[in-house]
């Protein structure tokens, strides 16, 4: 049990509304935090990494990804160094020694948006989001609108990049409400 400090009155605060998964597309995101951590069974790690959109109609949802860079399998680790270089190349940073050198360094995620379901281990998941890529601002020409869902055939406004920000963007405690 935890005491409030007085008596919380629901009535004059909004209720959270739930929020569902980004439509599948491309959004400019920026890593904003990260950490390594142990993996479940004890034997590796991974890095885990939290984004945050930084426009459109999604501006300051946030993304997860993890990358197992420490496992018993090889194969897995390959995947792990290979979107950790995609990352790298994204922001245009070769050499890292703290993952934090790359936090607020916008760059394009690729999102899957996967439907509610049971996975391959027979465990019932609510639908959510899947990073499948990173990709630098260049990279623009193409891509799908953060207001737009992919479909089979994006509207020729969907295709539009939004404009360039500046290199540096502001961390979110910094910014203004």
């Amino acid at each position: 049990m935890a005491s409030l400090n007085g008596t919380f009155d629901a009535s004059g605060v909004a209720p959270a509304q739930p929020m569902d998964p980004l439509p599948a597309g491309k959004y400019r995101a920026h890593i904003i935090e990260s950490e390594l951590l142990p993996t479940r069974s004890g034997d590796g790690q991974y890095l885990k990494l939290v984004l945050e959109v930084l426009d459109g109609p999604y501006a300051r949802r946030k993304l997860w990804d993890q990358l197992n860079l420490v496992n018993a399998s090889t194969q897995t680790m390959e995947i792990a160094q290979r979107t950790l270089s995609a990352i790298c190349h994204a922001v245009g940073q070769m050499q890292v020694a703290d993952s934090e050198q790359l936090h607020f360094k916008p760059m394009l995620v690729s999102v899957k948006y996967e439907p509610a379901g049971t996975d391959k281990h027979g465990v019932f998941h609510q639908a959510r989001n899947k990073i499948t890529g990173y990709a630098a601002e260049r990279a623009a020409p193409g891509i799908v609108s953060a207001a737009a869902p992919r479909g089979p055939a994006p509207a020729p406004a969907a295709a539009v990049a939004a404009p360039p920000r500046p290199a540096t963007a502001t961390p979110p405690w910094r910014r203004s409400a």
